[in-house]
């Protein structure tokens, strides 16, 4: 086990040094008037843009500009937003956003196990009946549709039908509801569907036909056996989703007014935001590469029988 750790930890490292080193030095093929505001590129004469440009190290070269960068973030320096949010902390931006993101993420998450997961074992218990049809419908629906479509339609009804605000508001919890709620849907159908699939394919191999000719019961096979071995490949995904709920939605935070973190990176990208760019770019990598990271230590507490390493006994 320590074995696998210390070699996953230098593969997660190299993997988020290579991510970030491309994305920096692509970075750096942008125009340069992305370092500048609106205002401040229309007012500055280009000897003035040049004199900016060499006080900020952009015209320094790009090992430097990137060792520099390094540097900073080791030391808590994470730069300011250039046109985003124009000379703003990107400390403080995070601040302000990933509260949001993260609250609605979470609960999404809660929602979707405590409703999914129950979902697909009924799924698989009673397969071929009304459950399982009615469970597969929703998912069919779910997966199909384009989800702006459903998400509108659900909030606009569910608002309707129980009076809730469509909009969040920060002082009104009973505006939560709705986000949190929405933000699930499609995880719901996930959990659901992979389980009932996951536990059919257990249910059918041979050393679950003959536990139930040893005469253990139909409910015992079930939640020792088949739900236990079934919930590996679910658990993997499980730390990543934990960990990537700072990342927020886009459709739901932009559906809801909700000032979280999704479609932040879009919009930095758009308006070639490099320091922002950089920094979410960073987040997300080291987010991405630790939850799967977890997810492979995480099967190994689920089911004793797998093993990381070949020497392991």
């Amino acid at each position: 086990m320590k074995k696998y750790i210390f070699k996953r930890s230098i593969q997660s490292l190299i993997t988020i040094w290579i991510v970030i080193f491309v994305v920096f030095m692509l970075l750096r093929l942008m125009p340069t008037s992305g370092y500048f505001t609106r205002d401040d590129y229309l007012t500055m004469t280009e000897e003035m843009r040049q004199a900016y440009l060499k006080s900020i190290g952009v015209l320094d070269p790009p090992l430097t500009q990137f060792k520099n960068f390094i540097v900073n973030i080791f030391n808590g320096d994470l730069g300011r937003s250039i046109t985003v949010y124009p000379r703003l902390s990107i400390t403080t931006i995070l601040k302000e956003k990933i509260g949001y993101s993260a609250v609605f993420g979470f609960a999404s998450i809660v929602i979707s196990m405590g409703l999914g997961i129950p979902m697909g074992i009924l799924m698989a218990r009673y397969k071929g009946k009304i459950v399982d049809n009615l469970g597969t419908f929703y998912s069919v629906i779910v997966r199909a549709v384009p989800s702006l479509i459903y998400l509108f339609l659900f909030q606009v009804w569910v608002s309707k039908i129980f009076d809730l605000p469509m909009l969040f508001y920060k002082d009104r919890p009973e505006s939560w509801i709705l986000p949190a709620i929405s933000m699930s849907l499609s995880s719901i159908a996930w959990y659901a569907i992979w389980l009932r699939r996951f536990m059919v394919d257990e249910a059918n191999r041979d050393y679950i036909k003959f536990a139930q000719v040893k005469g253990l019961s139909e409910s015992y096979v079930m939640r020792k056996h088949v739900l236990r071995n079934a919930f590996v490949p679910i658990a993997i995904g499980i730390p990543s989703d934990l960990l990537l709920i700072i990342s927020g939605s886009l459709i739901i935070e932009n559906l809801y007014s909700i000032p979280g973190m999704g479609g932040l990176l879009i919009d930095s990208i758009k308006q070639m935001d490099n320091n922002l760019v950089q920094v979410l770019v960073l987040i997300y990598s080291v987010l991405s590469v630790l939850g799967v990271f977890l997810g492979d230590l995480l099967i190994v507490f689920i089911d004793p029988r797998i093993r990381l390493t070949e020497s392991e006994d």
